[in-house]
Protein backbone atom coordinates (compact mmCIF):
# COMPACT_ATOMS: atom_id res chain seq x y z
CA UNK A 1 0.00 0.00 0.00
CA UNK A 2 1.26 3.46 -0.86
CA UNK A 3 0.17 6.92 0.21
CA UNK A 4 1.38 10.48 0.81
CA UNK A 5 1.00 11.52 4.46
CA UNK A 6 1.20 15.24 3.58
CA UNK A 7 -0.34 15.18 0.13
CA UNK A 8 -1.12 18.93 0.16
CA UNK A 9 2.55 19.52 -0.68
CA UNK A 10 1.97 17.79 -4.03
CA UNK A 11 0.48 21.05 -5.29
CA UNK A 12 4.05 22.37 -5.39
CA UNK A 13 4.59 20.21 -8.48
CA UNK A 14 2.68 22.92 -10.34
CA UNK A 15 5.72 25.14 -9.81
CA UNK A 16 8.09 22.82 -11.71
CA UNK A 17 6.97 23.95 -15.21
CA UNK A 18 7.37 27.55 -14.02
CA UNK A 19 10.89 26.77 -12.82
CA UNK A 20 11.76 25.18 -16.18
CA UNK A 21 10.36 28.19 -18.06
CA UNK A 22 12.32 30.55 -15.81
CA UNK A 23 15.60 28.73 -16.52
CA UNK A 24 14.89 28.79 -20.27
CA UNK A 25 14.07 32.49 -20.04
CA UNK A 26 17.39 33.09 -18.26
CA UNK A 27 19.29 31.30 -21.07
CA UNK A 28 17.54 33.39 -23.74
CA UNK A 29 18.16 36.63 -21.88
CA UNK A 30 21.84 35.75 -21.50
CA UNK A 31 22.15 35.18 -25.26
CA UNK A 32 20.43 38.49 -26.00
CA UNK A 33 22.72 40.31 -23.59
CA UNK A 34 25.79 38.84 -25.33
CA UNK A 35 24.35 39.89 -28.69
CA UNK A 36 24.15 43.46 -27.52
CA UNK A 37 27.71 43.27 -26.23
CA UNK A 38 29.43 42.30 -29.53
CA UNK A 39 28.96 40.88 -33.05
CA UNK A 40 27.13 37.56 -32.93
CA UNK A 41 29.76 35.76 -35.02
CA UNK A 42 32.56 36.99 -32.78
CA UNK A 43 30.54 36.09 -29.64
CA UNK A 44 29.97 32.59 -31.07
CA UNK A 45 33.69 32.09 -31.57
CA UNK A 46 34.57 33.49 -28.15
CA UNK A 47 31.98 31.33 -26.42
CA UNK A 48 32.93 28.03 -28.02
CA UNK A 49 34.46 27.07 -24.67
CA UNK A 50 31.02 27.21 -23.08
CA UNK A 51 29.29 23.83 -22.89
CA UNK A 52 25.63 24.30 -23.89
CA UNK A 53 24.87 20.67 -23.14
CA UNK A 54 26.42 21.14 -19.70
CA UNK A 55 24.09 24.05 -19.00
CA UNK A 56 21.09 22.05 -20.17
CA UNK A 57 22.05 19.14 -17.94
CA UNK A 58 22.55 21.45 -14.95
CA UNK A 59 19.10 22.98 -15.44
CA UNK A 60 17.50 19.54 -15.83
CA UNK A 61 19.15 18.32 -12.64
CA UNK A 62 17.91 21.35 -10.70
CA UNK A 63 14.32 20.78 -11.87
CA UNK A 64 14.53 17.07 -11.08
CA UNK A 65 16.02 17.77 -7.63
CA UNK A 66 13.22 20.21 -6.79
CA UNK A 67 10.69 17.59 -7.87
CA UNK A 68 12.27 15.04 -5.55
CA UNK A 69 12.30 17.56 -2.68
CA UNK A 70 8.57 18.16 -3.19
CA UNK A 71 8.02 14.40 -3.12
CA UNK A 72 9.97 14.16 0.13
CA UNK A 73 7.89 16.99 1.65
CA UNK A 74 4.72 15.06 0.78
CA UNK A 75 6.07 12.19 2.93
CA UNK A 76 5.62 9.10 0.74
CA UNK A 77 4.77 6.05 2.82
CA UNK A 78 4.55 2.42 1.79
CA UNK A 79 5.18 -0.95 3.32
CA UNK A 80 2.63 -1.50 6.10
CA UNK A 81 2.58 -3.49 9.29
CA UNK A 82 -0.43 -4.36 11.41
CA UNK A 83 -0.33 -3.95 15.19
CA UNK A 84 -3.04 -4.99 17.62
CA UNK A 85 -3.42 -2.64 20.58
CA UNK A 86 -5.44 -3.64 23.61
CA UNK A 87 -6.86 -0.84 25.73
CA UNK A 88 -7.80 -1.19 29.36
CA UNK A 89 -9.62 1.26 31.55
CA UNK A 90 -12.85 2.38 33.16
CA UNK A 91 -15.95 4.08 31.85
CA UNK A 92 -16.15 7.39 33.73
CA UNK A 93 -19.15 9.71 33.68
CA UNK A 94 -18.68 13.14 35.27
CA UNK A 95 -21.96 14.83 36.22
CA UNK A 96 -21.47 18.56 36.79
CA UNK A 97 -23.95 20.83 38.53
CA UNK A 98 -24.47 23.94 36.38
CA UNK A 99 -27.30 25.44 38.42
CA UNK A 100 -27.25 29.12 39.33
CA UNK A 101 -26.04 28.31 42.86
CA UNK A 102 -22.74 27.16 41.33
CA UNK A 103 -22.02 30.81 40.54
CA UNK A 104 -21.54 31.52 44.26
CA UNK A 105 -18.11 32.97 44.93
CA UNK A 106 -17.23 31.27 48.21
CA UNK A 107 -14.52 29.51 46.14
CA UNK A 108 -12.66 31.79 43.73
CA UNK A 109 -13.48 32.70 41.08
CA UNK A 110 -16.75 30.79 41.64
CA UNK A 111 -17.88 27.24 42.30
CA UNK A 112 -18.49 26.38 38.66
CA UNK A 113 -15.16 27.62 37.34
CA UNK A 114 -13.33 25.86 40.15
CA UNK A 115 -15.16 22.62 39.26
CA UNK A 116 -14.44 22.93 35.54
CA UNK A 117 -10.76 23.56 36.18
CA UNK A 118 -10.59 20.52 38.42
CA UNK A 119 -12.41 18.34 35.87
CA UNK A 120 -9.99 19.39 33.13
CA UNK A 121 -7.12 18.32 35.36
CA UNK A 122 -8.83 15.01 36.04
CA UNK A 123 -9.31 14.33 32.33
CA UNK A 124 -5.60 14.99 31.77
CA UNK A 125 -4.77 12.29 34.32
CA UNK A 126 -6.97 9.57 32.84
CA UNK A 127 -5.08 6.72 31.19
CA UNK A 128 -7.11 4.77 28.67
CA UNK A 129 -10.42 5.47 30.43
CA UNK A 130 -13.42 6.59 28.46
CA UNK A 131 -14.97 9.78 29.80
CA UNK A 132 -18.41 11.31 29.37
CA UNK A 133 -20.07 14.48 30.69
CA UNK A 134 -23.56 15.09 32.08
CA UNK A 135 -24.79 18.62 32.81
CA UNK A 136 -27.60 19.11 35.27
CA UNK A 137 -29.59 21.77 37.07
CA UNK A 138 -33.37 21.31 37.41
CA UNK A 139 -32.98 18.51 34.87
CA UNK A 140 -30.05 16.61 33.42
CA UNK A 141 -28.87 15.77 29.93
CA UNK A 142 -25.87 14.09 28.33
CA UNK A 143 -23.40 16.76 27.25
CA UNK A 144 -20.67 14.43 25.92
CA UNK A 145 -21.05 10.65 25.41
CA UNK A 146 -18.32 8.26 26.49
CA UNK A 147 -15.20 8.93 24.44
CA UNK A 148 -11.45 8.49 24.35
CA UNK A 149 -11.12 11.87 22.66
CA UNK A 150 -10.09 13.90 25.70
CA UNK A 151 -9.69 17.07 23.62
CA UNK A 152 -13.35 16.83 22.56
CA UNK A 153 -14.40 16.24 26.18
CA UNK A 154 -12.53 19.37 27.28
CA UNK A 155 -14.22 21.35 24.50
CA UNK A 156 -17.67 20.25 25.73
CA UNK A 157 -16.61 21.02 29.30
CA UNK A 158 -15.80 24.64 28.43
CA UNK A 159 -19.37 25.19 27.18
CA UNK A 160 -21.00 24.00 30.42
CA UNK A 161 -22.54 27.19 31.84
CA UNK A 162 -25.70 27.95 33.89
CA UNK A 163 -27.69 28.89 30.78
CA UNK A 164 -27.01 25.43 29.30
CA UNK A 165 -29.92 23.94 31.29
CA UNK A 166 -33.02 26.18 31.13
CA UNK A 167 -34.79 24.49 34.05
CA UNK A 168 -33.70 26.01 37.40
CA UNK A 169 -32.95 23.97 40.49
CA UNK A 170 -30.65 21.06 41.34
CA UNK A 171 -31.90 17.57 40.45
CA UNK A 172 -29.33 15.15 41.83
CA UNK A 173 -31.56 12.12 41.24
CA UNK A 174 -32.06 13.04 37.60
CA UNK A 175 -28.30 13.51 37.22
CA UNK A 176 -27.63 10.01 38.57
CA UNK A 177 -30.33 8.41 36.39
CA UNK A 178 -29.18 10.19 33.24
CA UNK A 179 -25.59 9.13 33.96
CA UNK A 180 -26.77 5.52 34.22
CA UNK A 181 -28.30 5.82 30.77
CA UNK A 182 -24.95 7.05 29.42
CA UNK A 183 -23.20 3.79 30.31
CA UNK A 184 -23.30 0.89 27.87
CA UNK A 185 -26.15 -1.53 28.48
CA UNK A 186 -25.30 -4.96 29.86
CA UNK A 187 -22.07 -3.96 31.61
CA UNK A 188 -22.15 -4.19 35.42
CA UNK A 189 -18.50 -3.52 36.29
CA UNK A 190 -15.76 -0.96 35.72
CA UNK A 191 -18.18 1.95 35.71
CA UNK A 192 -17.57 5.12 37.69
CA UNK A 193 -19.84 8.11 38.29
CA UNK A 194 -18.32 11.34 39.62
CA UNK A 195 -20.94 13.76 40.93
CA UNK A 196 -19.72 17.35 41.37
CA UNK A 197 -22.18 19.68 43.05
CA UNK A 198 -22.96 21.80 46.09
CA UNK A 199 -25.38 19.03 47.09
CA UNK A 200 -28.54 21.12 47.47
CA UNK A 201 -31.24 18.94 45.94
CA UNK A 202 -34.63 20.50 45.29
CA UNK A 203 -36.20 18.14 42.81
CA UNK A 204 -36.05 14.44 43.73
CA UNK A 205 -34.73 11.59 45.83
CA UNK A 206 -30.97 11.35 45.30
CA UNK A 207 -30.43 8.58 47.88
CA UNK A 208 -32.83 6.26 46.08
CA UNK A 209 -31.16 7.10 42.74
CA UNK A 210 -27.78 6.24 44.25
CA UNK A 211 -29.14 2.89 45.39
CA UNK A 212 -30.33 2.12 41.85
CA UNK A 213 -26.90 2.97 40.48
CA UNK A 214 -25.12 0.83 43.09
CA UNK A 215 -27.34 -2.13 42.23
CA UNK A 216 -26.12 -1.83 38.63
CA UNK A 217 -22.47 -1.95 39.68
CA UNK A 218 -21.70 1.77 39.37
CA UNK A 219 -19.22 3.21 41.86
CA UNK A 220 -20.13 6.75 42.84
CA UNK A 221 -17.65 9.38 43.94
CA UNK A 222 -18.99 12.74 45.08
CA UNK A 223 -17.19 16.06 45.16
CA UNK A 224 -18.72 18.79 47.29
CA UNK A 225 -17.95 22.31 46.20
CA UNK A 226 -18.80 25.38 48.24
CA UNK A 227 -19.07 26.44 51.84
CA UNK A 228 -21.29 24.83 54.51
CA UNK A 229 -22.19 28.38 55.56
CA UNK A 230 -24.81 30.10 53.46
CA UNK A 231 -23.58 32.55 50.82
CA UNK A 232 -25.63 34.69 48.40
CA UNK A 233 -26.04 33.72 44.75
CA UNK A 234 -24.86 36.45 42.37
CA UNK A 235 -27.03 37.43 39.42
CA UNK A 236 -25.14 38.40 36.26
CA UNK A 237 -26.18 40.46 33.26
CA UNK A 238 -25.65 39.47 29.61
CA UNK A 239 -22.07 40.77 29.76
CA UNK A 240 -21.18 38.68 32.80
CA UNK A 241 -21.22 41.64 35.23
CA UNK A 242 -22.84 41.18 38.61
CA UNK A 243 -26.05 43.15 39.04
CA UNK A 244 -27.06 41.97 42.47
CA UNK A 245 -28.05 38.77 44.24
CA UNK A 246 -30.83 36.30 43.72
CA UNK A 247 -33.94 37.04 45.81
CA UNK A 248 -37.06 35.07 46.66
CA UNK A 249 -40.67 36.19 46.18
CA UNK A 250 -40.53 38.15 49.44
CA UNK A 251 -37.44 40.04 48.30
CA UNK A 252 -35.08 38.23 50.65
CA UNK A 253 -31.59 37.34 49.44
CA UNK A 254 -31.38 33.62 48.63
CA UNK A 255 -28.36 31.82 50.04
CA UNK A 256 -26.76 28.53 49.08
CA UNK A 257 -24.65 26.18 51.18
CA UNK A 258 -22.88 22.89 50.71
CA UNK A 259 -24.92 19.85 51.76
CA UNK A 260 -22.12 17.48 52.71
CA UNK A 261 -24.34 14.98 54.51
CA UNK A 262 -26.26 14.09 51.32
CA UNK A 263 -23.10 13.78 49.23
CA UNK A 264 -21.39 11.61 51.84
CA UNK A 265 -24.38 9.28 51.96
CA UNK A 266 -24.50 9.01 48.15
CA UNK A 267 -20.79 8.11 48.10
CA UNK A 268 -21.28 5.56 50.87
CA UNK A 269 -24.11 3.85 49.03
CA UNK A 270 -22.10 3.89 45.81
CA UNK A 271 -19.07 2.31 47.56
CA UNK A 272 -17.01 5.29 46.50
CA UNK A 273 -15.66 8.23 48.45
CA UNK A 274 -16.53 11.84 49.20
CA UNK A 275 -14.14 14.71 48.51
CA UNK A 276 -14.59 18.33 49.45
CA UNK A 277 -13.17 20.90 47.05
CA UNK A 278 -11.08 23.57 48.73
CA UNK A 279 -9.16 26.55 47.33
CA UNK A 280 -5.74 25.59 46.03
CA UNK A 281 -6.20 21.87 46.70
CA UNK A 282 -6.21 19.07 44.14
CA UNK A 283 -9.04 16.84 45.27
CA UNK A 284 -9.70 15.46 41.81
CA UNK A 285 -6.02 14.55 41.57
CA UNK A 286 -6.60 12.24 44.53
CA UNK A 287 -9.75 10.97 42.84
CA UNK A 288 -7.80 10.28 39.64
CA UNK A 289 -5.42 8.17 41.71
CA UNK A 290 -8.39 6.21 43.04
CA UNK A 291 -9.66 5.54 39.52
CA UNK A 292 -6.30 4.56 38.02
CA UNK A 293 -5.74 2.19 40.95
CA UNK A 294 -9.01 0.35 40.29
CA UNK A 295 -9.13 -2.91 38.40
CA UNK A 296 -9.26 -2.27 34.67
CA UNK A 297 -11.27 -4.03 32.03
CA UNK A 298 -10.30 -4.63 28.43
CA UNK A 299 -12.50 -2.12 26.69
CA UNK A 300 -11.35 -2.66 23.11
CA UNK A 301 -8.69 -4.41 21.07
CA UNK A 302 -8.00 -2.48 17.91
CA UNK A 303 -5.76 -3.08 14.92
CA UNK A 304 -3.68 -0.19 13.69
CA UNK A 305 -2.04 0.00 10.27
CA UNK A 306 1.38 1.64 10.35
CA UNK A 307 2.90 3.15 7.23
CA UNK A 308 6.68 3.33 7.01
CA UNK A 309 8.17 6.69 6.06
CA UNK A 310 10.10 6.59 2.77
CA UNK A 311 10.90 10.27 2.25
CA UNK A 312 14.55 9.71 3.17
CA UNK A 313 15.36 8.04 -0.18
CA UNK A 314 13.81 10.88 -2.18
CA UNK A 315 15.63 13.47 -0.08
CA UNK A 316 18.96 11.69 -0.50
CA UNK A 317 18.46 11.42 -4.26
CA UNK A 318 17.58 15.12 -4.48
CA UNK A 319 20.79 16.05 -2.63
CA UNK A 320 22.78 13.74 -4.94
CA UNK A 321 21.33 15.49 -8.02
CA UNK A 322 22.19 18.91 -6.59
CA UNK A 323 25.74 17.72 -5.94
CA UNK A 324 25.97 16.40 -9.51
CA UNK A 325 24.69 19.75 -10.81
CA UNK A 326 27.43 21.51 -8.86
CA UNK A 327 30.13 19.22 -10.28
CA UNK A 328 29.08 19.49 -13.95
CA UNK A 329 31.26 22.21 -15.54
CA UNK A 330 29.81 24.93 -17.77
CA UNK A 331 32.98 25.02 -19.88
CA UNK A 332 34.54 22.42 -22.17
CA UNK A 333 37.92 20.85 -21.57
CA UNK A 334 41.03 22.82 -22.59
CA UNK A 335 41.55 20.72 -25.73
CA UNK A 336 37.99 21.37 -26.85
CA UNK A 337 38.28 25.09 -26.14
CA UNK A 338 41.20 25.84 -28.49
CA UNK A 339 40.54 23.43 -31.34
CA UNK A 340 39.82 25.59 -34.40
CA UNK A 341 38.81 28.53 -32.33
CA UNK A 342 40.01 31.28 -34.72
CA UNK A 343 39.93 29.40 -37.99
Amino acid sequence: MFRFASDHFLFLFLLLPLLALFLRYAFVQRSKALGRFADLELVAKLSQAVSRSGRIWKAALVVAAVGLLVTALARPQFGTRIETVQRQGQDVIIALDVSLSMMAEDIAPNRLEKAKHAIAGLIDRLEGDRVGLVAFAGEAFLQCPLTLDYAAARMFLRSMEPDLVPVPGTALADAVDRSLDAFEAGETQHRVLILITDGEDHEGQPIEAAQRAAEKGVRIFTVGIGSPQGVPIPVLDANGRQRGFKRDDQGQVVTTKLDEATLQEIARIGTGAYFRATPGADELGELAGEITGMEKKELTAREFTHFDEQYQGFLALALALLLAEFLIPERKSARGEWKGRFQ
